[in-house]
């Protein structure tokens, strides 16, 4: 098994934990800290990104060349769409379908996919590709797992916020690939010197340095 494969479930392992927490079932109607998006289509979107994976591994390999991990983000659509964008509605419409049997369901959903994966993903060659769903195109199966842990990394966040619980610590074999992704896209969304001065110049940083 590479690392980043047991960085992922080492992200995904927390997640379908917090999914479990009573604080979830108890705040399931509620709104969630993201706009027009309830707790039940919160902990559906986090739990798509452990449900995800073993999809994309049952579906054929495909043909086609994989693509740099960069070019998945700057291909995206959702990425500076609007919140009532036809997009950024699928994916809120998605995550409260995945939720639709409720919150004991969708957990014990996850944590199943979890003890799944530990054995799926070690069986994977090296050089494994996926097909990205919403591309189309294709991804090696650990730039995929790198698109996943980040989402797992800030939707834990989100879910722990909106319904009052701490934020899951994760590891730096988690944190450290999410950061350096995080790093890049900001990079290319507002420029290497925007970012520098944002880490090093708090008189010359600018007001966000936001990835999305």
């Amino acid at each position: 098994m590479t690392p980043l494969r047991d960085a992922y479930l080492a992200a995904a392992e927390p997640a379908a934990a917090l999914l479990a927490d009573p604080a979830v079932a108890r705040s399931w109607d509620a709104p969630s800290a993201l706009a027009q998006f309830p707790v039940s289509g919160l902990a559906g979107h986090l739990a798509s990104q452990i449900l995800s994976v073993p999809r994309a591994l049952a579906m054929p390999v495909p043909d086609d060349e994989a693509i740099p991990l960069i070019d998945h983000y700057t291909r995206a659509r959702w990425i500076g769409a609007a919140l009532d964008d036809e997009i950024n509605v699928g994916i809120r419409r998605l995550g409260e379908d995945i939720a639709a049997g409720g919150a004991a369901e969708l957990a014990a959903r996850a944590q199943a996919a979890v003890r799944d994966l530990r054995e799926a993903l070690a069986a994977e060659p090296d050089g494994r590709t996926v097909p990205v769903p919403a591309g189309p195109w294709s991804l090696s199966l650990d730039d995929f797992l790198t698109t996943r842990m980040m989402e797992l990394a800030v939707h834990s966040d989100d879910l722990a916020v909106s319904v009052g619980v701490p934020t899951p610590d994760l590891p730096a074999a988690v944190l450290d690939p999410v950061f350096a992704l995080l790093t890049r896209l900001a990079v290319h969304r507002h420029g290497p010197t925007a970012l520098l001065h944002a880490l090093s110049r708090a008189e010359r940083a600018p007001t966000t340095v936001a990835a999305f």
